[in-house]
């Protein structure tokens, strides 16, 4: 982790839970500072800004709600500036999550979080092929990832997107799902690019880049 951090404003929205501890490890290997939002009246001072995720869907809700991260992420969001979901804060960009009941999401992505329904055992945990999508050959997103890389997941529940062309890239486990998203400047990944040695650090890093 040598050399001096970018200049971009990166922040990682600290809500209490999510993985901070090594989202900023690995953003910090790739020369870039992650500093860590626990006030939603400062995201819009970052450039760009990192949703992750530990837990259940709705618990989680409930806290980004109960601290008033719901509608400054919204606005964020709709100023076009760039946001990255990562594992279940890919999920909390969806409209609704069946995990536990029926939760509401922050609506960013339409679409359902839904529980694997043909998966071998759960959870997905471990590594899984991820290919590209047409929309996907193209994103700089994935500009110097093979196809048919290896990343590492660890989730239960995965998403159904409304419209398809948002996926980036999907996997199987029994189930086929979207595993990188785009649309627009909202972004999400599925898989643990913090846990995904060289080709999660590249994903990364391409999000720096746009």
């Amino acid at each position: 982790m040598s050399g001096s951090f970018s200049a971009m404003k990166l922040g990682i929205i600290d809500y209490g839970a999510g993985n901070l501890g090594s989202l900023r490890n690995a953003f910090a290997s790739l020369h870039q500072e992650a500093i860590c939002v626990k006030n939603p009246d400062e995201l819009h001072l970052y450039d760009k800004l990192i949703l992750p995720g530990v837990g259940a869907f709705g618990d989680v809700c409930a806290v980004i709600r109960q601290k008033g991260f719901d509608e400054a992420i919204t606005q964020y969001a709709k100023r076009g500036r760039y946001i990255l979901g990562v594992c279940l804060g890919m999920q909390l960009l969806f409209d609704t999550s069946y995990e536990f009941g029926e939760h509401q999401g922050l609506g960013l992505i339409a679409g359902e979080i839904v529980r694997f329904a043909n998966a071998p055992r759960l959870p997905h945990i471990g590594w899984n092929q991820c290919f590209f999508t047409q929309g996907g050959t193209a994103h700089t997103l994935l500009r110097g990832i093979d196809d048919g890389a290896f990343l590492y997941f660890v989730h239960s529940y995965h998403a159904c997107l409304r419209d398809e062309s948002v996926a980036l890239g999907v996997c199987d486990y029994g189930d086929r799902f979207p595993a990188i998203i785009a649309k627009d400047n909202i972004l999400g990944i599925q898989p643990h690019p913090e846990k995904s040695h060289n080709t999660g650090l590249q994903i990364l890093q391409n999000f720096l880049e746009l």
